[in-house]
């Protein structure tokens, strides 16, 4: 269990699965760069996370920016949207004090682009799942991503696999910034879409100074 003290933000959950360096960048030395991606993507999250707007589409119900947090995962942080479904029963649901009978929460996460090669959008939604779970003593399976550029949502099971990933990745994050480490930079192909690459600087990050400099600024005597 964490404190209020030792909380890590939900969001680095999906930075940390695309690259650690990028999450330690943006989260223990507090960087952050904008390209255009990230540009649209704020600009897509500005229509959708008003905490005011509440949207009733026959019996769904939409909350936009809802608040979230885990002790035990030591997470807290927003999720787009959760969509209450009524439920069966009170057994497994929650109550709104705005809308009378008993709830099933969905959340929807939305996203700028399409569906990734890796799962870093699944293990954010997963987080947020297990967030929801712990708040209400509730049981959850599934949630969706929407994606802007393909305008398609899709719904992702919340299974074991996701899960002990949300745990290990969390536990690898607290461990890092409890002891101030910031993950070594390794390359790929992903660094090219990334806002923090002239930051980052991937290919020369792991090197020595005396390299560095002997590779890029010295010539060598014949």
């Amino acid at each position: 269990m964490y404190d209020e003290e030792n909380m890590l933000m939900l969001s680095g959950v999906q930075h940390y699965m695309f690259c650690p360096r990028q999450w330690g960048l943006i989260h223990m030395e507090q960087l952050w760069s904008d390209n255009r991606l990230t540009s649209e993507g704020s600009l897509l999250h500005e229509r959708v996370d008003n905490p005011y707007y509440r949207q009733k589409n026959g019996q769904t119900i939409t909350l936009r920016h809802v608040a979230l947090a885990s002790k035990q995962l030591g997470l807290y942080g927003f999720s787009d949207a959760v969509e209450l479904h009524h439920a069966a029963s009170s057994g497994n649901a929650i109550t709104h004090d705005r809308y009378p009978g008993a709830w099933l929460p969905y959340p929807v996460e939305y996203k700028h682009g399409c569906h990734k090669r890796t799962p870093c959008d699944e293990v954010q939604l997963a987080a947020q799942v297990m967030c929801l779970e712990e708040m209400h003593n509730i049981s959850l399976d599934r949630a969706a991503i929407f994606y802007w550029k393909t305008e398609q949502r899709e719904e992702v099971v919340i299974d074991e696999t996701l899960r002990r990933l949300v745990v290990d990745i969390s536990n690898q994050m607290h461990s890092l910034m409890q002891n101030g480490l910031l993950p070594a930079a390794e390359p790929s192909r992903q660094c090219k879409s990334c806002s923090l690459r002239d930051v980052c600087m991937p290919k020369s990050s792991n090197r020595n100074a005396t390299t560095y400099l002997k590779q890029n600024l010295y010539e060598e005597n014949a």
